[in-house]
């Protein structure tokens, strides 16, 4: 098929729509990744650099929940793999699936820009410069920090969790770590392990849930009550982690007053044993900072060496001018089914989403829609625009306000919502694109 698409990022995300682009036809694919291998957030390196994975991290969605959909991870992976055998996982779905040669590794793209017939113009680092039919965004939004402010002057070390790769830097240190997402509960319990106290500051109340409930992974649990109606499925929820965990006041944090699935989860085994057993301690948000001085809301005063940043990240498109497009400080992400733009109609996003669940089948789904759009098979509605101001206001109801929820979405109700809106003659993986690819 003649039409020229490009697509940014090899990732999880960016791999899987060269996949599908191939599975529709669309062979005319350049993928632009300025890594040398695929794998994007997850080729993990001790250096500082565009991966946030540390040297223990384990994914936080179990695997029969956050494989593509037809390519199943290996039977001997455990409930939560690690990050080895997760790029493991990505290696073997590029290979099987052929998409390594429309990668160019180590480019960057410079710059891109619109042009008439609603076509791209590309300008990559090594000199070329390239026009597109279509482009595809998949290169993620975990590169670019969002750094908590601090009222005073800290004379610490102060890092952000993505550049946190092991614990070795904070052996004997007092670490101050702000934020209680996933990132802040792995960041705490890692230095818990070596560092002389460890402190995690939390502005306001957060559910931490075990990965596991009666022996199962418990994202398969909720999957089992994701047919349930949401004033039944609410209390259950909470009932199943109150029999696990009991009151969050006994382990000193507030106990949320809100449902469980109005924030993104944090699901962590060891935050709350670490707290019982003295090696994590839990603090309220940060009124000031006085040189290594941290004093707490509750006026409380810890002598703090670090402090670890986990607060999040910007939505981060450097490629394009910040007139014409940028998401870095927006309240909403105003784009239709997550994924298509409402003004700039060949141009969509795939895995610009924060799922309650794992990226990787949502990726794969948007793609799939995506190719067939490209080849024809799939219209987007007149009404796109109102569309998605309808989609962004939903995330607002739905989620409490936060930056971290701008691009929020309930894992399996928005999974069935793109397989509906998938064709039924949707092209299907065969040996004619095997050949191709």
């Amino acid at each position: 098929m003649s039409i020229r698409v490009c697509v940014v990022g090899a990732g999880c995300s960016g791999i899987t729509t060269i996949k599908n682009l191939l599975q529709a036809g669309v062979e005319n694919i350049v993928c632009y990744e300025q890594q040398s291998v695929i794998g994007g957030n997850w080729v993990y390196t001790a250096d500082i650099g565009h991966s946030s994975v540390c040297e223990t991290t384990h994914i936080i969605s179990s695997k029969s929940l956050s494989e593509y959909s037809d390519f199943p991870m290996p039977d001997d992976y455990p409930d939560y793999p690690s990050h080895r055998q997760v790029l493991s996982y990505f290696e073997a779905y590029a290979d099987h699936y052929g998409v390594k040669p429309y990668i160019r590794f180590n480019t960057r793209i410079n710059h891109i820009s619109k042009i008439d017939g609603e076509k791209w113009k590309v300008q990559a680092d090594d000199g070329t410069e390239e026009v597109f039919d279509y482009l595809l965004i998949a290169s993620g939004h975990h590169a670019v920090p969002r750094h908590p402010i601090l009222q005073g002057d800290f004379k610490g070390t102060y890092i952000h969790s993505h550049a946190f790769k092991n614990n070795t830097p904070f052996k004997d240190k007092n670490v101050l770590v702000i934020g209680a997402g996933n990132s802040g509960c792995d960041c705490a319990v890692e230095c818990s392990r070596v560092a002389e106290k460890v402190w995690i500051s939390m502005r306001r109340p957060h559910y931490i849930i075990p990965k596991f409930f009666l022996g199962k992974p418990t994202d398969t649990f909720n999957k089992g009550m994701s047919f349930l109606p949401e004033w039944m499925a609410g209390p259950l929820r909470k009932l199943s982690l109150k029999v696990q965990i009991g009151s969050y006041e006994e382990y000193g944090l507030k106990n949320p007053d809100f449902p469980i699935v109005k924030d993104h989860p944090t699901l962590n085994s060891e935050l709350l044993y670490k707290i019982r057993h003295g090696n994590v301690l839990p603090k309220p948000g940060i009124k000031s900072v006085h040189e290594n001085n941290v004093t707490f809301e509750d006026e409380s005063t810890e002598q703090v060496d670090v402090i670890i940043g986990a607060t999040g990240y910007k939505i981060f498109t450097p490629f394009f001018d910040s007139d014409f497009l940028d998401y870095s400080e927006a309240d909403r992400v105003e784009l239709y089914l997550r994924m298509f733009h409402p003004v700039h109609r060949t141009l969509i996003f795939i895995g610009l989403v924060q799922p309650q669940g794992a990226v990787w089948p949502l990726s794969d789904a948007q793609a799939q829609l995506a190719a067939n759009y490209i080849i024809g098979n799939y219209r987007i509605p007149a009404n796109v625009g109102a569309l998605a101001r309808k989609d962004s206001d939903f995330i607002e109801r739905s989620f409490l306000k936060s930056k971290r929820h701008t691009i929020e979405v309930h894992y399996h109700p928005y999974l069935k919502t793109l397989q509906r809106e998938i064709p039924t003659k949707a092209p299907q993986w065969s040996s004619k694109a095997m050949s191709h690819a």
